[in-house]
């Protein structure tokens, strides 16, 4: 008895010094449905230590043609490999705070698109060297006189126009050409159907011929939706409507990932329908909410999904807006 008591005690000890040994492992929760059901991969992105390298995440994600996963947080633009771990970083003035990103391949180059809101500006880099290549300020050629210029999202078309939304102030859409040339702007600031109420996120939605913009109307009363408009800034109606906040989008296949800021993501299929919702977080304290430290996240429980983006095999990789910066994958089940 003295023996078994002697040992409990160094049991304990042990235990207390090394939490890790102590600690039940985070065990990989399911979520979802169907054809879009996934499995998370706990711990995944992490330091050695176990904490998050990211600092706060109010940004995007983007994934490359060899699978590596680029996200932003108000630091700069950190890379992981698919096992998440992290390969490279652009970090500094010139790569904080953007806000969305996507990626293109230009003749066998990627170049990733990035909006920086708290920067008033567009960029364009080299997704490997991270060299700027193009800056897209406010145009003053608009001829407009904005208070304001707080870009949210960006995108690309096949011809390699650009577009700008500036979703934060006017709520007007920018496009310019590749060689950042303003062309034109469309939208304006308001509740109506063909107004925006914070032209929060924007993609290019690949599964109509031709291709048309998705935008994210984020605080659209009574509740968030999705638009369509043409690339020549024809509105072409609405997509979906009462989704809470919608931040982004991004398209794979017939399928699109929409984050909500109110803690889910939803997946809607072609016909628009939700077939999925991720990560649904049923603490209202929770939702919306950047100030959710690290130690209070809960494996399969989202706070403030802000972007997302799939992988090749259909993988899911997702930050929350987040105070301790928190990015996730999800594994697509078999």
């Amino acid at each position: 008895m003295k023996n078994s008591s002697v040992y409990t005690l160094c049991a304990l000890v042990c235990a207390l010094a090394n939490p890790a040994f102590a600690a039940e492992p985070v065990k990989p929760v399911r979520m979802g449905c169907g054809h879009m059901t996934f499995d998370t991969v706990p711990a995944w992105g992490l330091g050695a230590d176990g904490k998050s390298v990211l600092g706060s995440t109010h940004g995007g994600v983007v994934v490359d043609k060899s699978g590596n996963i680029y996200t932003s947080a108000h630091a700069g633009v950190y890379v992981f490999s698919p096992e998440g771990k992290v390969i490279r970083s652009f970090l500094g003035d010139k790569y904080a705070d953007m806000h969305d990103m996507k990626i293109n391949d230009e003749a066998g180059t990627e170049f990733i698109y990035g909006a920086r809101n708290t920067k008033a500006e567009g960029v364009k880099f080299n997704a490997l060297t991270g060299e700027i290549v193009l800056k897209l300020p406010f145009p003053k050629e608009s001829g407009l006189n904005l208070k304001q210029f707080s870009p949210t999202a960006m995108t690309v078309a096949p011809n390699g126009d650009i577009f700008l939304a500036d979703g934060y102030a006017s709520n007007h859409i920018f496009k310019f050409d590749k060689t950042g040339k303003y062309l034109m702007h469309f939208g304006t600031k308001g509740n109506g159907l063909k107004e925006f109420n914070t032209a929060h996120g924007m993609t290019l939605d690949t599964r109509y011929t031709p291709a048309r913009l998705l935008i994210c109307d984020r605080n659209h009363e009574p509740k968030g939706r999705l638009v369509h408009y043409s690339l020549d800034g024809e509105f072409l109606g609405e997509v979906v409507t009462g989704l809470g906040m919608p931040t982004s989008a991004i398209v794979q296949g017939d399928f699109v990932s929409v984050p909500d800021l109110h803690g889910r993501l939803v997946i809607l299929d072609k016909s628009n329908t939700i077939i999925a919702v991720l990560g649904h977080n049923p603490d209202p304290a929770k939702r919306v909410n950047f100030n959710v430290p690290q130690d209070q996240w809960i494996e399969g429980i989202f706070s403030g999904t802000h972007g997302s983006a799939w992988d090749k095999d259909g993988n899911l990789y997702i930050q929350d807006w987040n105070v301790s910066g928190r990015l996730m994958k999800l594994i697509r089940a078999k």
